[in-house]
């Protein structure tokens, strides 16, 4: 019987469960996934702490690969045997295998490997609406990423590069910015150290970033602010350091007319369109070398626990894949 990583209540890495899980038959629609590799996100700890509450018991994990091992009946575009990847609106991807909807699956082209796969995939398509959607970054952007030395951090950074911005990183040690600047940034700032809007301001002269992505939150929300442009907007994304107070409106009128959006990444890509054209340039540049998913570090599943103390004490570099 195929096991999984469940928790029954909210708290610290010591409430995931390692148990047996009985899956069903797949559906009209469906496939039974055997998991090769599962990403690791903050957005699984969110969900495990209950700052992102759902329904007890759960499952955690958003994004996976691994190979089609069963179809339900009149399910079309996928074949058992067939590589996918997803990254999905439910959590329960930490398990040996998963039920999901077709329509959710993305095919794996050669020469991108399972875990780059599930490395990539949500941190990946972040990435992709971020820069593509959210504000399209083009040839002499000023960019500001925050956490530049993360999951999401240097594929975007990678990316935005690519597209020809200059690209502003800030990190939290010498180590990672020393990781930054090998992955895209032409500058890398020092969180608590580095004087944030003063240093964008210089580094961009005078004028401010146009476009700042924070998914720091709590601790990084108001530098970010004042290192914006006139008519910059901010991309608040994560809460690592923990949610952002609430802000008044007048307090954006106040630095320039600055806009503010909290996008999330499922509602950029709930048509299957949109799911197929985010995964296509992600794993095109992916594929051309533009972007190096840089796989930190691998935890057995069972492990899961040490993952997210490493996770959450920011002592993981780039990614961290899972293996059941």
């Amino acid at each position: 019987m195929p096991h999984a990583i469940r928790i029954h209540a909210y708290g610290g890495p010591e409430v995931m469960q390692w148990e047996p899980v009985e899956l069903p038959a797949p559906k009209r629609g469906e496939a039974l996934i055997r998991q090769s590799a599962i990403g690791l996100n903050f957005i699984d700890v969110y969900e495990r702490t209950g700052l992102y509450p759902g329904a007890l018991p759960s499952g955690l994990g958003r994004e996976a690969a691994g190979v089609v091992e069963a179809l339900g009946p009149g399910t079309h575009g996928f074949a058992v045997g067939e590589r996918v990847a997803y990254v999905s609106g439910q959590a329960g991807a930490y398990a040996q295998e998963r039920i999901m909807p077709a329509d959710r699956l993305v095919k794996i082209p050669e020469g991108v490997s399972d875990r780059l796969a599930a490395a990539s995939m949500l941190k990946g398509m972040t990435a992709q609406f971020l820069l593509r959607r959210t504000y399209r970054v083009r040839k002499g952007s000023v960019v500001v990423v925050h956490a530049a030395a993360g999951g999401v951090g240097l594929i975007a950074t990678q990316w935005a590069r690519h597209l020809g911005a200059t690209v502003i990183g800030v990190v939290g040690s010498d180590a990672k910015a020393e990781v930054a600047s090998r992955h895209g940034c032409h500058e890398v700032l020092i969180l608590g150290r580095d004087d944030l809007p003063a240093r964008i301001r210089a580094l961009s002269r005078g004028r401010g970033a146009d476009v700042v992505y924070d998914s720091v939150g709590k601790d990084t929300f108001f530098a970010s602010l004042d290192s914006l442009r006139p008519l910059g907007l901010m991309v608040s994304f994560g809460n690592a350091s923990g949610p952002v107070p609430p802000i008044a409106p007048l307090e954006l009128g106040r630095r320039g007319s600055l806009f503010l959006t909290r996008p999330t990444l499922f509602h950029y890509i709930a048509r299957r369109a949109d799911l197929e054209r985010s995964a296509r340039e992600l794993f095109a540049v992916i594929g051309s070398g533009a972007v190096r998913i840089e796989v930190g570090q691998t935890f057995a599943l069972r492990d899961v626990a040490q993952a997210h103390r490493d996770l959450e004490s920011r002592r993981t570099v780039g990614s961290t894949v899972l293996l059941p």
